[in-house]
């Protein structure tokens, strides 16, 4: 049994069918669930005098998206307790492959849950940083890739 997991979450459906996937291994009680939801700051933009505006703008819209994240991760959190889960939430910004290997390392993980959708590209988020480096490759513990079914009558 796992004794220490790590969920990656963001509210996106591959990320309700990662939760879906921990709920389905039974931790036991005695077990932490980590949720992580990670917030990638955009790229700055500073071009001559609007220097100033661009900074702003891309505080407050980092700012609007940690408050959006922060309501999926509870909603999230109260799903694993309310199946009577140990959870703690986690909201950072950064890089996501970056973030979830960090904080798989720091909190001595044991496995490390993502979501998957076969349809969105920008699943691929989870697996390759900015400089293209693979979440598999860095993390030191297992990795389970939580993905939705192929709907009867449809082939992959």
């Amino acid at each position: 049994m796992y004794k220490n997991i790590l969920v990656a979450y963001n509210g996106t459906p591959e990320s309700q069918v990662a939760l879906q996937e921990c709920l389905k291994l039974s931790p036991q009680v005695s077990s932490s669930v980590h949720l992580l939801a990670v917030v990638s700051p955009p790229p700055y933009l500073l071009v001559g005098e609007f220097a100033a505006a661009a900074v702003l703008s891309v505080e407050e819209g980092l700012e609007a998206e940690k408050q959006t994240m922060s309501a999926e991760l509870e909603a999230g959190a109260a799903l694993l307790r309310a199946a009577g889960l140990t959870v703690t939430a986690h909201l950072e910004v950064g890089e996501p492959v970056n973030v979830i290997e960090e904080l798989a390392t720091e909190l001595q993980v044991e496995l490390v849950i993502v979501g998957h959708s076969r349809q969105k590209p920008l699943a691929l988020r989870w697996w390759r940083g900015s400089t293209d480096t693979l979440l598999v490759e860095k993390l030191r513990c297992s990795l389970l890739v939580a993905s939705e079914p192929v709907p009867a009558g449809r082939s992959r």
